[in-house]
């Protein structure tokens, strides 16, 4: 077993808390790669999973591989990835057992210099900057796969730093951890409080005639690289909102107007079409509002990572934000009721408060974020 740093140990630690969470999902893969940082180093990380709308749905921290996934469905580039690489990024099906590198043997199909001379590095890696990533698959406990975690060194400077045994071997052990913290789980609309809104404004067949700032950056996280602004076609649910709406104007008056919910690794997003009444000599046109939602447990985490505290205060700190009881929180963490006494005076110490509703104060001052008092 390699050697971990306290640090490690700690990060190690809190992966394993959050897989215990009361929510789950992709929507904790941002909070996820925070920790992972503490464990194994590299520049970008992503989130790929199987999607109902057929491309891949996923994740990617690195603006310059998001500029160009819209490149990665071209059929010339797929052509070039399923030549060069022995794992193409949507066949989850094929996916390994274990952590494998961009390496030959492993995700490279062929050496070096046949990579560097096809058209998938040319239209992929190259302008994203991509020297080597680690692919991890993450599979549910029935032994479906839920996606694939990859981490991404950028430069030259990668070609100095590969992932080392013992690298893999670490993010091995935390295979089964992080597939329990990215399983999809229920979404329960009461624990979730609207974080920001945008509208956009498009004709009744699709064409986008407007979009706000915010509403350009929640499509952005709810589609990724499917949102491609007012150069390309709507995603597939936009257009199927589009269709409820005409189907609603054939309807009785009072039909309600159309809205739809949908999960990614972005969030938890709500859309509402309406129409909007035409200006003279302009043809009709719908407002479509966007809502992003997030769970208070995600916004909790966001605070507590901030805080870098030892693993039994973090888990502490979470539970008592969701109003749980110290004989609760004891037996959520399998230790006993004076083992929690003892974690909360110590936590209670190191923030400078005396009670309950002092870590509650502390919380709801630090940006975006929400305690349950």
């Amino acid at each position: 077993m390699p050697h971990r740093s306290r640090s490690q140990q700690q990060a190690i630690a809190r992966l394993h808390h959050m897989a215990c969470l009361d929510s789950t999902g992709p929507h904790l893969i941002a909070p996820v790669l925070r920790e992972l940082r503490r464990i194994v180093a590299f520049d970008s990380g992503g989130y790929f999973y199987p999607s109902d709308a057929g491309a891949p749905g996923g994740y990617v921290e690195s603006p310059g591989l998001l500029a160009v996934m819209p490149d990665y469905f071209d059929e010339r580039v797929q052509r070039s990835e399923g030549q060069v690489l022995s794992r193409r990024l949507g066949d989850f099906s094929l996916a390994l057992a274990k952590p494998s590198v961009l390496e030959h043997g492993q995700l490279l199909a062929v050496s070096r210099a046949v990579l560097y001379r096809s058209d998938y590095y040319e239209a992929i890696m190259r302008p994203a900057d991509l020297q080597t990533w680690v692919a991890l698959p993450l599979r549910a406990s029935q032994g479906r796969v839920l996606g694939k975690l990859s981490l991404f060194r950028h430069g030259s400077a990668a070609a100095l730093r590969p992932f080392t045994p013992g690298e893999l071997s670490t993010l091995e052990r935390l295979q089964a951890c992080l597939a329990r913290v990215l399983q999809p789980g229920e979404f329960e609309a009461d624990d979730c409080a609207a974080q920001d809104n945008g509208l956009l404004i498009v004709t009744p067949h699709g064409r986008l005639l407007w979009t706000s700032p915010e509403a350009e950056r929640l499509l952005s996280l709810a589609f990724g690289w499917r949102w491609r602004g007012a150069g390309g076609a709507l995603p597939h649910e936009l257009q199927l909102l589009l269709q409820r709406l005409q189907w609603a104007g054939q309807g009785p008056s009072d039909t309600s107007l159309p809205q739809t919910e949908w999960h990614t690794a972005g969030g938890w997003f709500s859309l509402r079409a309406t129409r909007m009444t035409a200006a003279v000599g302009e043809g009709d046109a719908v407002a479509l509002y966007i809502t992003q939602r997030v769970a208070r447990g995600t916004r909790l985490l966001e605070t507590l990572q901030g805080w870098s505290l030892p693993p039994r205060q973090h888990a502490l700190a979470y539970w008592m934000a969701r109003g749980c009881s110290e004989a609760m929180i004891a037996e959520r963490l399998g230790v006993s009721l004076p083992t929690v006494v003892h974690h909360r005076r110590a936590l209670y110490e190191r923030l400078g408060v005396q009670d309950r509703q002092g870590l509650f104060a502390q919380m709801l001052a630090a940006p975006g974020a929400q305690a349950e008092a």
